[in-house]
């Protein structure tokens, strides 16, 4: 039986069968760059290879990390952007619409089957749809960008299994923090990891996409889920339809020799990861009464339309505790404007909430918000490497947003189902 790693791989090179270890040369389906490592990065590179873009229609392009611009270098790296993809005649370009992993699903450029590539570490995101994605650098970049083409070798698959239903309040953060503390940073290393089980497919896609997204902190190349009827009906919404073979990725096989990993979904307890690592995880009890000063809503496992309805749930009636700042950057425009109309982001503003852009921001290290000296910050972003966020002598948590949110208004970390169950 082929893993669903292997079956995307063995299609996007064209074969009938591949196998662990295999070197193919695969055809890429879409390639996504942002406006950091993207035309400032690549552009040079095309210009002295005299190359332009393979295939325009496959190429999406955000600028989600120098956003807002706040100087003039950013500025100008804006500039180069929009100019650039003037030049190559982009369409699928969205300028200050959010973060990439986020906007490039909502816009429908994702379906099961394809093979793609990201110039960003966290490009997994795009497994959650049953498609092979993953990130590289802007060299394979330009290489991509005038072949269409680039090589891999074919992964083993780690296959994590989450049966039974998760508990109220614990989320999909939850079981990627739990799983980088088993696990480690680097114990998925270049492999195909799988999410799946009954607790898996209860997940909405937009919880999905947090699984597949930190697959990149378990070092893995790929982070997949198989496609089902939630991923025809996001698409749906999204104005596309699934392809005809759909059904042909529905796979949730380990091949001989590869890993599995089994979870009890029931007994899992909202997480909280200490600095300077993902996996420094624990149950959040462990933390309780740990004091920090700014609660942080933001990112693209942190801040999609799910994230901001789960931090609204625990904020709705209460207000943030003294002493702590709360601020929240959703992940795209859309999910601010849905998260508005469903007066969402109206039970944040009057539980003192301050909103920055959409972007990458803080999460990033970009922006005049970055973290100070010695702050402390409670985060739903996807990872707290020292000094990433700000000053080194920062110190960054990482918890849900249920379990951010419960916290601010705490004025220390909580599991948030301590003040939810009253």
């Amino acid at each position: 039986m082929r893993t669903l790693a292997q079956r995307l791989i063995s299609k996007a090179c064209n074969s009938d069968q591949v196998n662990t270890g295999d070197i193919v040369v695969c055809k890429v389906d879409l390639a996504m760059i942002h406006d950091s490592g993207g035309p400032r990065r690549v552009k040079p590179i095309l210009q002295r290879l005299g190359r332009e873009v393979w295939d325009k229609d496959k190429v999406v392009v955000v600028t989600d990390h120098y956003v807002p611009v706040e100087s003039e270098e950013t500025k100008a790296i804006q500039l180069l952007t929009r100019q650039w993809v003037r030049d190559q005649d982009i369409q699928n370009f969205y300028d200050q619409q959010g973060i990439c992993h986020v906007v490039l699903p909502e816009r429908g450029h994702l379906k099961p089957g394809m093979f793609c590539v990201g110039g960003d570490s966290h490009s997994p995101t795009g497994g959650a749809f049953g498609a092979f994605m993953f990130g590289i650098g802007a060299t394979e970049m330009a290489g991509v960008l005038v072949t269409g083409e680039i090589w891999i070798k074919v992964p083993q698959t780690i296959l994590i299994s989450w049966q039974g239903q998760l508990s109220p309040y614990v989320t999909a953060k939850d079981m990627m923090l739990a799983t980088c503390r088993d696990i480690g940073m680097g114990g998925g290393r270049y492999q195909a990891v799988q999410f799946a089980g009954e607790a898996v497919r209860a997940l909405s896609m937009q919880e999905r996409m947090t699984l597949s997204n930190m697959a990149a902190e378990l070092g893995a190349q790929v982070g997949l889920i198989a496609p089902d009827e939630k991923t025809a009906a996001y698409l749906q919404n999204a104005g596309v339809e699934m392809p005809e073979d759909w059904q042909d990725f529905c796979i949730e096989e380990a091949a001989e020799g590869d890993q599995k990993i089994c979870y009890d979904a029931q007994t899992l307890a909202p997480q909280i990861a200490a600095p300077h690592s993902p996996e420094n995880a624990d149950n959040a009890q462990a933390f309780k009464n740990t004091r920090f000063d700014l609660a942080y809503i933001g990112a693209c496992t942190g801040a999609k339309f799910v994230d901001l309805a789960a931090a609204a749930s625990v904020l709705k009636g209460r207000k943030i505790a003294s002493g702590i700042t709360l601020k929240v950057a959703p992940a795209s425009l859309r999910d601010q404007k849905r998260a508005e109309k469903e007066g969402i982001m109206q039970i944040l503003v009057d539980a003192g909430a301050e909103f920055l852009s959409n972007s990458c921001g803080i999460c990033a290290g970009y922006g005049a918000d970055r973290l100070a000296e010695n702050q402390v910050c409670l985060s739903s972003t996807a990872r707290n490497f020292k000094g990433r966020m700000g000053a080194a002598s920062s110190q960054v948590y990482l918890a849900s947003p249920y379990t951010v949110a419960a916290s601010a208004v705490t004025g220390r970390m909580i599991d948030p189902r301590e003040i939810l169950a009253e």
